[in-house]
């Protein structure tokens, strides 16, 4: 991650995990909070999948965003469709166009974070034997060390 926009996708996709785990406690201890999980048990287990999901995504790992994708849209997909095509002519409560929003977010961030990964053009690394040979001989820099360190000639 060498980029701003990089960090602050990252950053941002971050703290909405810590949101989703606040919504799932508040939840199961039985508070009203903002919006609801949709399943809690696929919840936690989406939650707990993320982890490692967003720690590859770090590493530019472009698996892990497909699957961190993946999971969101599925999870969290549907019921925005169903929420878009079903309440256009319907009037929106404060609270359904606040969960409504939330889920987009749950599909926009993994969104951006698949977009970073797939457009980032230092993931790949194309041969350059004008420069490799320079950063990638350390085996010949250790050879050389070992000789210097034996030709120590002293003076008269």
């Amino acid at each position: 991650m060498k980029s701003l926009s990089s960090y602050f996708i990252m950053i941002i996709a971050v703290m909405y995990w810590v949101f989703r785990v606040i919504v799932s406690l508040m939840y199961a201890m039985g508070k009203e909070f903002i919006c609801q999980p949709l399943d809690a048990n696929l919840e936690i287990a989406i939650l707990f999948l993320t982890i490692p999901s967003i720690i590859f995504a770090i590493r530019r790992n472009l698996i892990a965003a497909t699957l961190y994708f993946g999971m969101y849209a599925a999870y969290f997909g549907t019921i925005l469709y169903n929420g878009l095509t079903g309440e256009v002519g319907a009037t929106l409560t404060t609270t359904d166009s606040t969960s409504l929003f939330i889920t987009g977010l749950g599909v926009i961030i993994p969104l951006f974070v698949f977009l970073d990964i797939v457009l980032q053009k230092s993931r790949f690394h194309t041969p350059d034997r004008k420069t490799d040979w320079y950063f990638e001989n350390e085996k010949y820099d250790r050879e050389f060390d070992k000789r210097a360190d034996r030709n120590q000639y002293k003076i008269k």
